[in-house]
């Protein structure tokens, strides 16, 4: 995992424990959605830009979160598709 839940937490300003399985879940889902957007199954190509993938995996753990109930996916994809395009050429 690339981001650890006190850092997911903390960016979302997350104090309480309830939700943290539900966190665990969508930073898992964030990083899946950013490997399929570089259109990679190498976490390396994705570690080597660490600063950019963390930035793409806390913004994708963000709008899914505060989305949940109704998150737009292709919006998400075109966010990621932008932060990501100095990582990988699409």
């Amino acid at each position: 995992m690339i981001l650890s839940l006190k850092e997911v937490k903390n960016y979302l300003r997350i104090d309480f424990d309830d939700d943290n399985k539900l966190l665990y879940q969508l930073i898992d889902t964030a990083q899946k959605l950013c490997m399929e957007t570089v259109r990679t199954d190498d976490i390396a190509v994705l570690n080597a830009n660490k600063k950019t993938y963390k930035t793409a995996v806390l913004y994708a753990v963000a709008y899914l979160y505060e989305n949940r109930e109704k998150a737009n996916h292709n919006e998400v994809k075109l966010t990621l598709r932008a932060l990501l395009a100095m990582v990988v050429m699409f």
